[in-house]
């Protein structure tokens, strides 16, 4: 019996894929661009930027499936946004005050076995974990899971003005514990 392309894994699919099936990146791309330009757009707020960087992304996956190999795909294609975006944010003129900040953040990007990322990144969760529960599981599903507020209401069955409120209230938490430049290093952290 013939297995329908839309059945087959992640991996399935680029094995596929690195034989020139563009079924199979069809697949791939219906499977993840929704949620792709979902995390592109909770970064930068822009449609058609957003459009764009996603297509770019899917354009390369496509255009290195033989010559790579993605453990998963769906971190990955999250990871090229993120990297695409923060690139197109350098891109764009700002003020020096901008530019310092965008420049020292990326000196912040740590390795995983940086100490100090480990620090801020505790620092955070502990801070996280103080908030009420409600308002800790929007945060988490919207920072931490990627998870766009359309996609939080439905799953807490929660108006999705509520859910605004909670990641509102949970920010000034979070700049009120660790003042304003932690406070940028923190939302790029969340952010990009």
């Amino acid at each position: 019996m013939k297995t329908k392309l839309t059945e087959l894994t992640d991996k399935e699919l680029q094995l596929l894929m690195k034989q020139g099936n563009e079924s199979a990146f069809n697949v791939l791309f219906s499977r993840y661009w929704t949620r792709v330009f979902n995390y592109a757009y909770k970064i930068f707020k822009e449609t058609e930027v957003c459009e764009d960087i996603v297509q770019e992304v899917f354009i390369s996956l496509w255009n290195n499936a033989d010559k790579t190999t993605i453990l998963n795909i769906e971190a990955y294609l999250l990871k090229a946004v993120k990297y695409r975006i923060a690139n197109h944010i350098r891109s764009i003129k700002f003020e020096q005050e901008q530019l310092d900040i965008i420049e020292n953040v990326g000196a912040f990007i740590p390795s995983v076995e940086d100490i100090e990322y480990k620090e801020l990144q505790a620092n955070i969760m502990d801070k996280v974990k103080t908030l009420p529960p409600k308002c800790r599981e929007v945060f988490i599903l919207s920072r931490f899971e990627n998870f766009s507020n359309p996609e939080i209401a439905e799953k807490m069955n929660i108006s999705e003005h509520t859910v605004e409120k909670h990641i509102t209230y949970a920010l000034r938490i979070l700049r009120n514990s660790f003042g304003s430049w932690h406070f940028t290093i923190i939302v790029m952290h969340l952010f990009i």
